[in-house]
């Protein structure tokens, strides 16, 4: 299924107001008739989902792959949802958008009378997730957008994206808060992307657990100890490294054999945000991860120290999937999957049919619908 390929190269501007407008429109009427007819947990489980998210994107007009498919979708959904009374609001956004996202979440949270422990655990989802994918995933690419989409029963979906501008490509990543067990294992319903990192340090993979049990129990002891377990590797470091994955450097991170920058050891460790760790003494590696301070640096220092000194077994593997919505035809990546295109397909042509829209938007709607269809 070609037509379900979904690429993301960055791309700057905006959309067109005019655009922006009508998407807001039709995304008020679909998500409408979708809440009454499956309810509001199911409009969060179809947000989760990468392949519904691209479609309902096209759907709503915004029918190029690039960078501001995920951006001006959430924009107009973000807009859609003030708009219509179905009980699910979003908060965060783009660049500094994403910044508010705590203080919309405690507003969002005061309209839909949540108690404040609720509040808080909201609050700290968001924070978490995006923790998450800035230092505990650590896959080349920058989080610039976080839209946290939250219902009145306190459930949560979050969409975000991190931008890779050295070769120039986004990736997005989907959290369902029904499926998040933990925030530190495993924890995405989907990651997507069309290019696919050789060298990625992935401490959320099941594969790091050893070495996320190692990590707390290094930041657990006095940080002059841990200083010596750098001391002791720092002058070895370039030797060790280069005879553990090979040798030359490419700054892409795609090509096979070579070392990563990702590889390379942090120096800038943040010493006073491990002090804390000590003072505080985190119960396991997610407390370890929450705390403020504990960034990209230490989690990477951390986590080599425990693969080079103690052994512990780390995941190097990108965890992405490529943005096919739901297969290729030819079963590259996967066979397509046709239940679930075929259900996507149905409940965005009933939320089309059913909207108090006019005849021309909803026959343009029903167009777009139809090219996402072999």
């Amino acid at each position: 299924m070609e037509k379900a390929v979904a690429y993301l190269p960055l791309h700057g501007g905006r959309a067109p107001k005019w655009l922006f407008r009508r998407m807001v429109l039709l995304a008020e009427g679909i998500l409408t008739v979708i809440a009454e007819e499956y309810g509001r947990a199911e409009v969060l489980r179809r947000f989760a989902d990468p392949a519904w998210f691209q479609a309902f994107s096209c759907v709503l007009g915004y029918d190029w792959h690039s960078s501001g498919t995920t951006t001006v979708t959430c924009g107009a959904v973000k807009e859609a949802l003030k708009r219509a009374d179905i009980g699910i609001k979003v908060a965060g956004g783009k660049g500094k958008a994403a910044l508010k996202a705590p203080e919309e979440i405690v507003s969002i949270s005061d309209e839909f009378s949540l108690s404040w422990a609720k509040t808080k655990r909201l609050i700290y989802s968001s924070k978490m997730s995006a923790k998450v994918d800035n230092a505990v995933l650590q896959d080349g690419y920058k989080i610039y957008h976080h839209a946290f989409m939250m219902a009145e029963d306190g459930r949560w979906v979050v969409i975000q994206q991190g931008m890779n501008p050295e070769i120039r490509y986004a990736r997005r990543y989907h959290w369902l808060g029904d499926d998040v067990q933990s925030f530190v294992n495993e924890p995405h319903n989907a990651i997507v992307c069309n290019a696919m990192m050789k060298l990625v340090l992935d401490m959320r993979a099941r594969e790091s657990e050893e070495a996320r049990k190692t990590s707390l129990d290094l930041a657990l002891e006095k940080p002059e100890k841990l200083r010596k377990y750098v001391l002791a590797i720092k002058k070895p470091w370039q030797t060790t490294i280069e005879q553990w994955v090979g040798d030359g450097i490419r700054k892409d991170n795609i090509s096979v054999g070579g070392v990563a920058k990702e590889l390379f050891m942090p120096w800038n460790i943040n010493w006073k945000a491990l002090k804390k760790v000590y003072d505080f003494q985190p119960k396991n590696y997610e407390e370890l991860i929450a705390i403020e301070g504990i960034g990209p640096s230490t989690v990477r220092a951390l986590a080599y120290i425990s693969s080079l000194i103690f052994g512990a077994e780390t995941s190097w593997k990108d965890p992405v999937k490529y943005s096919f919505a739901v297969g290729g035809k030819d079963g590259v990546p996967k066979p397509v999957d046709r239940i679930a295109m075929d259900d996507a397909i149905r409940i965005l042509r009933e939320g089309i049919e059913k909207a108090k829209l006019g005849d021309k938007e909803r026959i343009n709607a029903i167009k777009r619908l139809k090219r996402l269809v072999p």
